[in-house]
């Protein structure tokens, strides 16, 4: 007998600079009967079959952005920008020896493309989940991010090495990467990277640099002859897409931010160990913390039902033998759950001996009634550490 395995794919390309045009959605509409496709994104999923099309035609004809998954470990992204705003020989220092991570031109435009298949690295939704709409709206901000010239982007792509043991630890590691981003975290979980080695890898936030970025970026802009500001604003007038990129991308390298000393990747090692250890710490005094508040919770309910027990006297012994005669796991459970709270009561009150004799009648009066006598052994001989 043959077992069919579902198969999943799904794929989702979108524009940023420029909207679809009607003659480039109906050529998209002939790769799918099925695709949701608009001006700005076309998207399908597959649970049998394949995708016509081909990814790295269709970015570099129309898309700025692709994402593809597939539920046996192969992970997509790809990106499109405008090729004066990368120089390709920034990233020759984080891609020496990896060969999932291509770069190239095509026309005004350089695209990268990002893809990794690990049998290790399955599905990451949960079984049944095929909705994975919201991957792509996540990773955008990083294009905008590499038009400002940001790079930390291929930084953490360069940690799958370190993470892979693919570098030795007395490498110093390329270019520090900025702070770590929203963004950033979910390239890191789409692709399956070690995040505490990423924290560990990430600039410490600067407050003072932020609190200070606006008046640096209109002091700036202040400073910039004015041929140049009439030519920008012009630009913006006509609806230049990329007059933002290229104002962040300028003062970026005009005003570099401070550096930091160059680490070693044994020491990024190191730290990441120390951060997990750190945050298992902290999750594990979390646990406790929430152990601790149940069980005061447990034991508040529970001298509330004693009070009422009390109070109810010999009706409740009535209440567990009305019980047990419904022969079901439900009357069962409810029977039990009394003998139990009335065994610590009995502790409390030092009756016990008494307690312990109708236990064990009821016992020999039901012994023909497995299912109940393997809930009540649970209660015999452990005192008040019985089941809640």
């Amino acid at each position: 007998m043959v077992i069919a395995v579902s198969e999943y794919q799904y794929y989702e390309f979108q524009t940023v600079d420029r909207p679809l045009d009607s003659a480039a959605q109906e050529s998209l509409r002939s790769l799918s009967s099925r695709a949701r496709i608009s001006p700005t994104r076309f998207v399908n999923q597959y649970n049998w079959g394949d995708f016509q099309g081909d990814p790295r035609e269709l970015m570099q004809r129309w898309f700025d952005l692709h994402l593809y998954l597939a539920n046996w470990g192969t992970r997509r992204l790809m990106l499109r920008l405008p090729r004066r705003f990368l120089d390709t020989r920034d990233l020759d220092p984080f891609f020496d020896e990896i060969d999932w991570v291509k770069v190239w031109t095509h026309g005004d435009h350089l695209l990268v493309d990002i893809q990794l298949e690990s049998d290790d690295r399955g599905y990451m939704g949960e079984e049944g989940d095929e909705d994975d709409s919201g991957w792509l709206t996540r990773l955008a901000p990083l294009r905008a991010d590499m038009l400002s010239g940001d790079l930390s982007l291929f930084y953490v792509l360069w940690l799958t090495m370190v993470q892979d043991e693919m570098v030795a630890d007395d490498v110093v590691e390329p270019a520090g990467m900025g702070p770590l981003t929203e963004p950033l975290e979910a390239l890191a979980e789409f692709f399956d990277i070690d995040l505490d080695l990423v924290r560990a890898a990430a600039a410490e936030p600067d407050a003072r640099h932020e609190a200070s970025s606006r008046d640096v970026a209109r002091d700036w802009l202040a400073a910039l002859p004015e041929a140049d500001k009439t030519d920008l604003l012009l630009r913006l007038v006509e609806g230049d897409v990329h007059v933002t990129a290229e104002l962040r991308n300028r003062m970026r390298k005009s005003r570099p931010r401070p550096s930091r000393p160059a680490r070693t990747v044994g020491a990024l090692r190191l730290r990441a160990q120390e951060i997990r250890e750190e945050r298992e710490r902290a999750e594990a005094e979390r646990q406790e913390a929430e152990r601790r508040r149940l069980a005061a919770e447990a034991e508040k309910a529970q001298q509330v039902r004693l009070v009422a027990l009390k109070r109810r006297g010999e009706g409740v012994w009535r209440e567990i033998e009305t019980e047990i005669e419904r022969r079901n796991a439900a009357g069962y459970d409810r029977a039990t759950g009394l003998l139990a709270d009335l065994q610590v009561l009995a502790a409390q009150e030092g009756s016990r001996g008494d307690f312990d004799r109708r236990l064990a009648s009821i016992r020999s009066r039901h012994e023909t009634k497995p299912k109940l006598i393997e809930r009540l052994e649970k209660l015999g001989g452990e005192g008040p550490a019985r089941l809640l």
